[in-house]
């Protein structure tokens, strides 16, 4: 892929840079929905949604990452993500995500007048979306 299709990614967490590099493609999820982006796509802030990120970098190389809500930035040749949290495959501990799974689909199933169904049902696609990129990996 030619160089002049890169355009500069940079995903940043408040405890670290997670990624910082040239990229030819990216594709996660919105609040409005799954995005695809490439080089110049129109400018754009928007709201992340958890989610798998999928990262094509310079040659065709993909990385896939966990984006836990966060803001993300597009301008022209670059996109800024701050991000909740992002993890690398390898930094998920698939059997703490599927606990985080049972206790809220438990805070969900249980009398919903205790619960912020809005907060339980956050933590629930959070674990889904650590099971799914987890499951990637061991495939």
């Amino acid at each position: 892929m030619a160089a002049d299709n890169l355009f500069d990614l940079k995903i940043i967490t408040p405890d670290r840079v997670f990624y910082s590099g040239k990229a030819s493609f990216l594709e996660l999820n919105t609040v409005e929905g799954g995005i695809g982006i490439y080089k110049n796509h129109i400018p754009m802030t928007t709201v992340l949604e958890p989610g798998i990120a999928t990262i094509t970098e310079e040659g065709g190389n993909k990385k896939e990452a966990a984006l836990h809500t966060g803001f993300m930035e597009i301008l022209g040749d670059r996109i800024t993500i701050l991000a909740e949290i992002a993890e690398w495959p390898d930094e998920i501990d698939r059997n703490r995500a599927q606990e985080a799974k049972i206790r809220a689909e438990r805070r969900l199933q249980n009398d919903k007048s205790n619960v912020n169904i809005t907060r339980a049902e956050l933590a629930l696609h959070k674990a889904l979306v650590r099971i799914e990129l987890a499951d990637h990996v061991t495939k």
